[in-house]
């Protein structure tokens, strides 16, 4: 009996102690589970820090952009249109004149004697003319009584439409002579700024001089020539047809803004040799920011966007698919959008697919994004500005 109940305890004692370690594997894999679960909590990433921006839909003019040449409306080389000295030079080099202005004479004692002696003449003529018209009076007085004969008062007639022939031939001589005592004086044909003096006071200035006295440039206004590809024709064509064409330009650096001012004329014929067509602007001008000869860069209003959606051009990728730009959503994860856009320049992208206005998108931190990646964005004002043509 005692034997019976010494085997029950040592069972007993096996299954308590079979329990315990049931029971301590239990509480072990908990504690294993919960500290997984912690330990998984504790190297989930971060969110990636990003700067974003929201798609504006604003109008947005589009320019076409050339390289252009300032050239003054008219050049004039001044010139003497008689020979003689140069008495005086009425002008300083540099300074603006205006139509009219005497730039400089020449001794003028040799043509106003000229045109005196041509007044004496005629004087002469017409003395003459009048003692022929009262000799003809006596003749057809005399031919009405039989005491002259017709062939007498025919050639008295004659004489006096030859004396008068000759006045108008002294007229005509007076008014040349009177011309070049005016071509004595040198005045400015237009408004402009004179150039270099290239003949000082004191010599003799010929009509046939091989340099001119000075030359007057008219900068106000003034016209800027540029080119542009033949494949733009069409569209500044048809911008020309909607109305006036406005063109700014900008220094050689394309940095500050010098003048405004009107498209004036596409050229007729297209270079073969360069496929690219001349265009000519017109500029007022008025405070001489525009310099003849001056290299400046134009920019072409071809259209305005209307409601166009923009972005900035740091938010534009390239993949192997074509562009895309990194768009947050509302869970504050990002996917990959493909994008269609327009001609872009510094500040503003145009975008015509894939992006609708106020959507968020990725401006910088792109390079650590995956699709789903959850982001901390922050947020940058959207830039505003017009479209160039690339």
């Amino acid at each position: 009996m005692s034997k019976i109940i010494a085997g029950q305890r040592s069972r007993r004692t096996v299954f308590a102690g079979a329990s315990l370690v049931v029971l301590s594997a239990i509480i072990a894999l908990g504690f294993y589970r919960h500290g997984s679960t912690q330990a998984a909590t504790n190297t989930a990433p971060p969110p990636i820090p990003v700067t974003v921006t929201a798609a504006a839909q604003q109008d947005v003019p589009v320019y076409y952009d050339a390289l252009g040449t300032v050239n003054a409306l008219n050049t004039v080389a001044i010139r003497a249109q008689v020979n003689g000295q140069i008495v005086s030079i009425d002008f300083r080099q540099g300074q603006e004149v205006h139509q009219g202005d005497v730039l400089a004479k020449i001794d003028p004692a040799p043509f106003k004697a000229n045109l005196d002696q041509a007044k004496s003449k005629k004087s002469q003529d017409e003395a003459q003319l009048i003692d022929a018209q009262k000799d003809l009076a006596r003749f057809k007085q005399l031919v009405a009584r039989d005491y002259e004969t017709q062939q007498n008062v025919d050639k008295q007639q004659a004489k006096v439409d030859q004396t008068k022939s000759m006045i108008d031939a002294d007229q005509a001589a007076i008014e040349a002579a009177q011309t070049q005592l005016n071509f004595a004086t040198i005045t400015a044909p237009i408004d402009g700024v004179v150039g270099f003096r290239q003949v000082d006071i004191g010599n003799i200035i010929h009509t046939n001089d091989t340099n001119p006295l000075t030359v007057l440039t008219q900068i106000k206004p003034c016209t800027v020539i540029f080119t542009l590809p033949q494949n733009d024709l069409g569209p500044v064509r048809e911008a020309m047809l909607q109305g006036t064409v406005s063109v700014v330009a900008f220094d050689q650096d394309d940095k500050q803004q010098l003048a405004q001012g009107r498209l004036l004329l596409i050229n007729n014929q297209i270079d073969q040799t360069t496929s690219t067509i001349q265009l000519k602007a017109e500029f007022d001008n008025k405070d001489e920011r525009l310099w003849p000869g001056e290299f400046v860069r134009i920019r072409l209003l071809i259209q305005t966007r209307k409601d166009a959606i923009t972005i900035p051009p740091v938010a534009v990728q390239h993949g192997p698919n074509g562009l895309y730009t990194w768009v947050v959503k509302p869970d504050n994860t990002v996917e990959q959008r493909g994008i269609d856009t327009m001609p872009i320049n510094n500040d503003v992208t145009i975008v015509t697919k894939g992006i609708a206005a106020g959507e968020r998108v990725v401006v910088n931190g792109q390079y650590r994004l995956d699709a789903g990646s959850r982001v901390d964005a922050k947020t940058q004002q959207p830039a505003a500005g017009g479209a160039d043509k690339s």
